[in-house]
C-alpha cells in the first residue's frame, strides 16, 4: 500500500476501511476459510512449512503412454524440487526440476540447463498454484486477488468457483466442493512442451488424512481436453525444516 500523506486523507481511509467488505469478497473468503478447515490447515503455521510426497502414474503424449514415478518437495511458494523417472519404449530417464527463489533449473538425463525468464515465471506460477490448492494460505496472501466466478458440477457434485489472480497479474480458477469445502479442480493456462499455450484442467480426488492434514491422493490432468497425466500420490509428510541442499542446482 502507498504511504498515507496527510492526516485528513488518513482519516478518510480509516473510515473507508471500517465499511463492510463487499458481498463477493466475503463469499470468496468464506470459501477459502471452509477449505482451510476441511484440509486441516493451521493458519498460524509459518509460510516456510514444507511438505513432501511420492508419486507414480502414467503420462500420455502424442498418443503414447509412459509410466512415471518419483517424488516431490515444496517449501513455501518459491522452493520446489521434483524428481520424476520416466519409462518409455523400454528406455528409462530422469527429469529433475528445481525452483529456488529467483533461480530454477531442469535436468534431463545428463543434460542440465537453467530455466530462462519465461520458463522461470511459469515454474513460479505452477508452484504457487500447487501450494495454494494444497494449503489455501497463499490465496489469502497480500497482493493476491480472489473473486467468485459462479458454480459448476465437478463429477456429479456442485462446486463453487473462485478466480485467483496472483501478484504477477496472471489468473486461474479453482473449484471447491460445496459440501466438503475441499478443492476439487483447477483450470489454468500453461505452456506445453513446445512452448505452446494450453488449457490445463487438474482434478483432485481421493483425499486422505496424513497426521491431521488432508491431501489428494489421486490427481488427473488434462491439456486442451485430452488426457495428460494420471497420478497416485502417497507418503505425504509435513516438516518445518528440510535438508540445507534440498533446493540446490541439480548436479
Amino acid at each position: 500500500m502507498k504511504r498515507i500523506l496527510g492526516a485528513s486523507f488518513a482519516a478518510l481511509l480509516v473510515f473507508g476501511a471500517a465499511r463492510p467488505a463487499p458481498a463477493d469478497e466475503k463469499e470468496a473468503t468464506a470459501v477459502l476459510d471452509k477449505a482451510i478447515k476441511a484440509l486441516g490447515i493451521d493458519e498460524k503455521a509459518t509460510k516456510d512449512t514444507a511438505y513432501s510426497w511420492k508419486l507414480k502414474g502414467v503420462v500420455s503424449f502424442n498418443g503414447n503412454e509412459s509410466e512415471i514415478n518419483g517424488n516431490g518437495l515444496i517449501q513455501g511458494v518459491d522452493h520446489h524440487r521434483a524428481e520424476v523417472n520416466i519409462e518409455a519404449n523400454g528406455n528409462q530417464f530422469k527429469v529433475i526440476t528445481v525452483l529456488n527463489g529467483d533461480k530454477a533449473w531442469r535436468k534431463l538425463g545428463d543434460n542440465q540447463m537453467p530455466l530462462d525468464e519465461d520458463a522461470l515465471a511459469e515454474e513460479k506460477r505452477n508452484t504457487f498454484r500447487a501450494v495454494g490448492v494444497a494449503t489455501i494460505l497463499p490465496f489469502k496472501a497480500k497482493g493476491v486477488k480472489v473473486d467468485t466466478a459462479g458454480e459448476e458440477k465437478v463429477g456429479d457434485k456442485p462446486a463453487v468457483i473462485l478466480k485467483i489472480t496472483g501478484t504477477d497479474g496472471k489468473d486461474f480458477k479453482v473449484s471447491f466442493d460445496k459440501e466438503s469445502g475441499l478443492p476439487v479442480k483447477s483450470v489454468a493456462q500453461v505452456k506445453g512442451f513446445q512452448g505452446e499455450d494450453m488449457e490445463q484442467e487438474t482434478y483432485y480426488k481421493s483425499f486422505q488424512d496424513f497426521k491431521g492434514r488432508k491431501f489428494a491422493t489421486k490427481v488427473e490432468i488434462k491439456r486442451n481436453g485430452e488426457k495428460f497425466i494420471d497420478e497416485d500420490l502417497s507418503d505425504f509428510k509435513t516438516m518445518d525444516k528440510v535438508e540445507a541442499d534440498a533446493f540446490d542446482e541439480p548436479k
